[in-house]
């Protein structure tokens, strides 16, 4: 589960880049990612969350 947000499920859309003139190619947009360390069930566990979910707060981050 590379470049996904483990807690909201976000992941790589993908879409077009379109020239002034038009031109199509195929492009990415990869979510904002942060590794973080944050109680889980009473454990301190490492997640890749994205960054809407850590300044919503559905993750409490671990105190060291």
């Amino acid at each position: 589960m590379a470049r996904m947000c483990e807690v909201c499920g976000k992941g790589v859309m993908v879409g077009h880049r379109i020239s002034h003139a038009h031109n199509v190619s195929k492009r990415t947009w990869r979510p904002n990612l942060r590794t973080v360390r944050a109680n889980l069930a009473g454990r301190t566990v490492r997640l890749k969350v994205c960054t809407r979910c850590l300044r919503s707060g559905r993750i409490v981050k671990a105190v060291r």
